[in-house]
């Protein structure tokens, strides 16, 4: 096993400890999850086959879904899981007119591209159910989670580009300049001021790690 999958992909990985208590956290939040109706905007199939409760219903909202046909070890879906294609920040009409018990969205939001689209998902969230969950990365958090890389958040964009092409743990190196500096752009972590401001009403949770935040949850129950 490689360090990377030792730290976060592996299933005795500090993420995967992290996503475990995640998910407990959110069967304490929302006790009925097991009669409720999901979206889940930006997120996979497959991370819904792990989860010990099994909500009513999940749809899927996903840019590529057809890459999440599968579940684990290739089983067919269960009915309860559908699969949209779609922006998360400008769903389909037929998914938005779904009747949901609860928006879910996991490190989705630091991807989605600038100020402007998390504002806009960050309405999709509010609007799509009484009840949310969204989870994001800490922007102060020294150690990047994408890139396993101290501060690299805080680094110029030549930096990033270049370490993107270069540094051993990221998951996908990029393989030109050209690339180096897109996949340094495509992730924003926010900090809490930002989370507070995008989702005023909900309740804010701190995932920790040796005492420092390391994610956020905005949570409305």
């Amino acid at each position: 096993m490689g360090l990377r999958a030792h730290l976060v992909e592996g299933p005795s990985s500090v993420g995967a400890g992290s996503r475990a208590r995640r998910w407990e956290l959110l069967g304490r939040l929302f006790p009925d999850i097991p009669s409720y109706r999901v979206l889940d905007l930006g997120g996979t199939a497959d991370s819904w086959l792990r989860v010990a409760v099994k909500p009513k219903s999940v749809t899927v909202l996903n840019l590529y879904p057809d890459e999440l046909t599968v579940g684990r070890e290739g089983e067919r879906l269960p009915d309860w899981i559908e699969l949209a294609a779609g922006d998360a920040c400008d769903p389909p009409n037929d998914v938005l007119a779904g009747d949901y018990d609860l928006a879910f969205s996991n490190s989705l939001i630091e991807h989605v591209g600038g100020a402007l689209r998390r504002g806009m998902l960050a309405r999709v969230v509010r609007q799509a159910a009484p009840h949310y969950w969204v989870q994001t990365p800490y922007r102060y958090f020294p150690v990047e989670p994408h890139y396993l890389f101290p501060g690299f958040q805080f680094l110029p964009v030549a930096a990033r580009a270049q370490l993107a092409r270069s540094w051993p743990l990221i998951h996908t190196r990029a393989t030109s300049w050209e690339g180096g500096v897109g996949t340094a752009l495509e992730v924003e972590l926010l900090s809490v001021t930002e989370m507070r401001y995008l989702f005023p009403e909900a309740t804010l949770h701190r995932e920790r790690l040796a005492g420092l935040t390391k994610s956020l949850i905005a949570v409305r129950t």
